[in-house]
């Protein structure tokens, strides 16, 4: 098929007001020009993209934010004549590559903008005979087979016939800066993933805890963001880490060992907020789900993220497992981070589930983390 455009639509953008709208809209044009090497038109609530090629381009539109749906047509003038041409070549394709046939029930959808000499009802009927004249199948209004899409706008028309979907979302950067701890495991990477999809530019904060963990996860860590990196584009992340190892050698040293874990997540929080604090970031997030691990309990949950003043936000908080593997494997980092890392050596046989916001604080006294802090923040790079 002779594709020459590709046409996106987005969805709550429309829903803006019009200033916002423009302003999303544009940034969404610049992220796509960021993914594609094309040329770009908006036109009342489409996005025209005129791409160099065309396999880049399907490949990399359902990894901008903020399209809903995509479709590869073709283009020609908004008259009786040339649309009958274009169409009739356009189902020559078809044929070829076997979507229709003389027994395919088929129906026309028709959206006209503009003012014409034809209503969309009369331009639908034009073009299905145009299909019945070249092929011989049967209109079936109610339950087709294949649909045939005619867009005419003002002077021009397009016609396709798919709709592929896209990431939805808003579009990437409109939303502000976030910080997200991140490590080499399945469920930060989603977290990060459903915080861009909802427009805010990714700080990706890794916690270093060797000697407790290996070199295996700060490799994984690279490649996690990596992969990332493929839905940031106009936006990228930006990657930092912490050395966090003597952190939490000083809270199994001078705090109860059973607490380590509670210390671990409290210093991630306080130190996350700083860095959000430095770069004008507005909230943190993480790949928290209720009960999954012993620091996820509601008990610990609200325990260490005491003395943080901002938001903690943490979209996985209702899923289970199972529905955050499938989101991982749908965007490529499940693979990396079930790799074998020889995960934290530094976890106590018998983590504390229940903590209490008292004995936290007796803990981080205990292990002077004020000044633990301190020291692992200014080793970030």
């Amino acid at each position: 098929m002779n594709y020459d455009v590709v046409i996106a639509r987005y969805g709550e953008i429309g829903l803006k007001s019009s200033k916002v709208r423009a302003r999303f809209e544009r940034k969404l044009v610049k992220n796509i020009k960021a993914a594609i090497d094309c040329e770009v038109d908006r036109n009342q609530g489409r996005i025209y993209i005129f791409p160099k090629n065309y396999g880049e381009c399907l490949e990399n539109l359902n990894k901008v934010f903020g399209v809903v749906s995509y479709s590869p047509a073709v283009s020609t003038y908004g008259n009786y004549e040339d649309i009958e041409k274009t169409l009739g070549e356009y189902v020559d394709g078809l044929l070829r590559e076997g979507f229709i046939g003389e027994d395919t029930r088929f129906a026309i959808k028709c959206r006209r903008v503009g003012n014409h000499d034809f209503t969309s009802q009369e331009m639908a009927a034009f073009c299905g005979s145009v299909v019945v004249k070249k092929v011989g199948c049967p209109v079936d209004l109610t339950n087709p087979e294949l649909k045939i899409y005619v867009e005419v706008r003002d002077d021009e028309a397009f016609i396709y016939h798919e709709k592929i979907d896209g990431p939805g979302g808003l579009p990437l950067g409109t939303q502000g800066k976030v910080v997200v701890l991140v490590s080499s495991g399945i469920d930060s990477p989603v977290a990060a993933y459903l915080m861009m999809k909802r427009g805010c530019e990714v700080i990706a904060l890794h916690c270093d805890n060797a000697p407790f963990t290996g070199p295996k996860v700060h490799e994984n860590f690279d490649k996690i963001i990596d992969q990332l990196q493929s839905y940031a584009k106009g936006v990228p992340i930006t990657k930092k880490v912490v050395k966090y190892g003597e952190y939490l050698q000083q809270a199994k040293d001078c705090a109860p060992e059973k607490m380590t874990c509670v210390l671990c997540k409290s210093g991630m929080y306080q130190i996350a907020e700083k860095l959000a604090h430095k770069y004008g970031a507005l909230a943190i997030v993480d790949g928290s789900s209720v009960g999954q691990v012993a620091s996820q309990t509601l008990s610990n949950i609200l325990a260490t993220r005491h003395g943080v003043d901002m938001p903690i936000l943490s979209p996985l908080i209702g899923l289970d497992k199972l529905e955050i593997t499938r989101i991982a494997e749908d965007i490529g980092t499940f693979e990396i981070s079930k790799l074998d890392d020889g995960g934290c050596h530094a976890v106590p046989r018998y983590p504390e589930t229940k903590a209490d916001v008292d004995r936290v604080e007796e803990a981080c006294r205990a292990m002077n983390q004020k000044e633990a802090i301190e020291k692992a923040f200014n080793s970030i790079v």
